[in-house]
């Protein structure tokens, strides 16, 4: 029987990202599973600098995240945002109370001059989460919206206070020009022999990571497995604005044009059982129940794609 892949690298963001994340970690050892996580989605507020994609996954992997939500703490509070209420703030960034402990460490860290990639290290160490979970980059890169109704947006005001509403037109990785991948990352690629795309917004969570030097160069060399799983089944996202954002910018609403966007960055595609009349060319392809209801789900799914890998014959 063929072995495994003995170093595994995913790239992932949001809460689709953080599932097959926590079905990895439950299969693979930490030292062949490294996970990348995107960054364009941080900013500072009311100077702490948030990072919810990292947070995401680090309190899934932890054991803390909200199982309603997918993101925050389970059971937070939020006397700290009731409070900035009463002052008169228009307080639209929910910030949980134990949250905000994460926040203050990370920038009081970050502003001693620490990298985030050793302050992502110490804050995963501390929660008992021994797999690495590295930053696409330790330089700032802000996703901007460009949308109908008000302009260019940076991210969160787009995401979280018009709740991705407002019509998209276009997209920017502000920074990501001149950002580059940590010496972790870029040595994670360089030796991994199976890469996997995660099942998140390929335009909000992937395109920030492949605009910083030189994650699309390492993909387009790697002779190995890059596998993407799709975001889409059926017709509609699983989670978040994917869907709403591909209409607008007039993809059709399939998986097939997920596996496009990644193009030749990607030799493999997973996609859902629902999607069963759709022919993906120019890649193998591997088809199954996609959606992740619950930790055995995840479990199911990494284990599924790891063992399709496996027994796949890969040019």
């Amino acid at each position: 029987m063929a072995l495994r892949p003995e170093h595994v690298v995913a790239l992932v963001g949001g809460v689709g990202g953080a599932k097959l994340a926590a079905g990895l970690v439950r299969i693979l050892p930490p030292e062949q599973l490294t996970i990348v996580v995107n960054t364009g989605d941080d900013f500072w507020h009311y100077g702490l600098r948030i990072c919810p994609d990292l947070d995401t996954v680090m309190y899934t992997l932890g054991g803390l995240v909200d199982p309603v939500n997918g993101w925050g703490v389970a059971g937070d509070t939020t006397a700290l945002l009731d409070a900035l209420k009463r002052y008169g703030e228009d307080a639209w960034f929910r910030l949980g109370d134990q949250d905000v402990a994460t926040h203050l460490l990370r920038s009081e860290a970050l502003r001693n001059g620490e990298r985030l990639t050793e302050v992502t290290r110490q804050l995963t160490n501390k929660l008992g989460i021994l797999h690495p979970l590295l930053p696409m980059t330790d330089a700032p890169v802000e996703t901007m919206i460009d949308t109908v109704e008000y302009g260019e947006l940076p991210f969160q005001t787009y995401f979280v206070r018009y709740r991705w509403q407002p019509t998209m037109k276009a997209l920017r990785y502000a920074g990501a020009d001149h950002a580059e991948a940590s010496p972790e990352v870029i040595a994670a690629l360089e030796n991994a022999d199976a890469i996997l795309i995660a099942p998140s917004n390929p335009w909000l969570s992937l395109a920030p990571m492949l605009a910083v030097k030189p994650f699309r160069e390492l993909l387009l060399e790697k002779n190995v497995p890059r596998v993407a799983v799709s975001p889409i089944v059926a017709g509609t996202a699983i989670k978040g604005p994917a869907a709403k954002l591909m209409a607008e910018l007039g993809y059709d609403v399939s998986p097939r044009s997920v596996a496009d966007f990644y193009g030749d960055l990607i030799s493999g595609f997973v996609y859902d059982i629902q999607d069963s009349n759709l022919k993906i060319s120019g890649k193998k392809t591997f088809m199954t129940d996609t959606i992740m209801r619950d930790q055995a789900d995840r479990e199911r799914l990494a284990g599924q794609i790891l063992d399709w890998i496996t027994a796949e014959v890969w040019d």
